[in-house]
């Protein structure tokens, strides 16, 4: 149990945080509400709801919801609760429908949330108005294809909270090599551990050779070159401020349309290239196949969604020792014969990702065994010191340090505790 003597957010200082942040469950219980019940919290790709009233169930925080599009396109979130007796009114994963019906007294609301209809509704009258019974409504925007929803109808817009991540979203983008981007498939999985050790996996280019060293051995020679970032200088993380921090592993795929044709393609897809040349013209071959790999570089947007090289990581809470994880393979929407791409994308990503990759697995037992060993003398704290004598400020004002420093999670905890301190 928490010290009621010490405030949350004192257990978070610039180069360390309280062990007790992974294992008190009084401190969980407060980061769903003044974490995820307050800021912008990423529920979908637009991809997912490509037209009126498809849909998607998903999660803010512990809280169940409903991203869809009504009638008119618009984006919605709607709080999966029935307005009777609370049961929820949508199970099934998404789909596409006309509204929503609660199976237990059959109360239906439209794709807006409005209360429809009531089966017999002559006990009610004079009871109920169903004007005042529509689902509860989670602020909802979008960027670059990226939707979030919030409890907090007085949270700042989402442009101005995702700040300067958004040309680095705008850069993730360009993986479709020239499309757009759509979610091929996802996987979940969890953890037995506490949601804020994932969330400080993203940016930490420090574990990757030794955690991830069984993935280096299984790639190609280029591949491995390509990923072996741990002594380049140019290979750095920015604090982008909210919470946010970019890794940059391979600052040369950063930007893919920054390309002067001279980096050779992998030998690996050349046929794939054989493939696509049959029907594409040799630039955009070389675009889609270039960003086989996805970008450069790793986003972790706070506090509950990465854009990693060529994927989305989605972390969820449920306790204070659990997290469920869902990893969203995307690529290029385009024409029939751009699917050889993504065929080849969910290779790759099968290669890194799930039970039977060679990364999840081993990522998976470092973050339960940090959080087994977070249980041994709660009072010592867990160390993001590394880089902090080396960090300096790059030209657009963002704190700056090697791809293997704590930058990105001291990013995190600075935006952790002005929130956990906010009453």
């Amino acid at each position: 149990m928490t010290d009621n003597a010490t405030a949350p957010a004192e257990l978070v200082a610039g180069d360390r945080v309280a062990g007790r942040l992974y294992t008190d469950p009084d401190i969980f219980d407060q980061e769903l509400t003044r974490i995820f019940e307050r800021t912008w919290v990423w529920v979908a790709h637009e991809s997912e709801l490509p037209g009126p009233g498809t849909f998607k169930s998903t999660h803010v925080g512990k809280q169940p919801v409903i991203v869809t599009r009504d009638r008119k396109g618009e984006l919605r979130t709607l709080l999966n609760r029935c307005r009777h007796r609370g049961a929820s009114i949508c199970e099934k994963p998404s789909g596409k429908a006309n509204g929503f019906t609660c199976p237990y007294h059959a109360w239906s609301y439209g794709l807006n949330g409005k209360l429809r209809g009531i089966p017999y509704p002559d006990g009610y009258e004079g009871v109920v108005d169903k004007a005042e019974l529509s689902l509860k409504t989670l602020r909802t925007e979008s960027y670059g294809g990226l939707v979030f929803a919030t409890f907090n109808d007085a949270a700042e817009p989402l442009a101005e909270f995702l700040g300067d991540a958004r040309a680095w979203i705008d850069l993730f983008m360009k993986q479709g090599g020239g499309y757009p981007i759509k979610v091929l498939g996802k996987h979940r999985f969890k953890f037995r551990g506490n949601w804020k050790i994932q969330l400080e996996n993203t940016t930490d280019g420090y574990h990757f050779p030794i955690v991830h060293r069984s993935w280096m051995a299984s790639v190609d020679a280029e591949t491995a070159d390509m990923m072996s970032f741990m002594t380049d200088p140019a290979a750095i993380t920015h604090d982008l401020g909210n919470g946010h921090s970019v890794m940059q592993m391979v600052p040369e795929h950063s930007d893919l349309d920054a390309d002067d044709g001279t980096e050779p393609l992998q030998g690996r897809f050349d046929d794939l290239v054989q493939e696509l040349s049959k029907t594409l013209d040799p630039a955009q071959v070389r675009k889609l196949v270039r960003a086989m790999h996805g970008t450069g570089f790793n986003l972790n947007l706070f506090p509950n969604v990465s854009m990693s090289s060529a994927f989305f990581r989605v972390l969820r809470p449920v306790a204070v020792d659990e997290t469920w994880i869902e990893h969203v393979a995307i690529g290029p929407d385009g024409p029939p014969e751009v699917e050889a791409v993504n065929r080849e994308r969910l290779r790759i990503h099968e290669h890194f990702q799930g039970p039977f990759g060679f990364g999840t697995p081993d990522d998976a037992e470092g973050w339960d065994r940090v959080q087994r060993g977070a249980q041994g003398a709660p009072e010592m704290p867990i160390m993001v010191n590394r880089g902090l004598g080396r960090e300096t400020t790059s030209p657009e004002g963002w704190p700056t340090a090697h791809v293997t420093d704590e930058t990105g999670m001291r990013a995190a905890y600075g935006k952790w505790k002005e929130m956990m301190g906010d009453d």
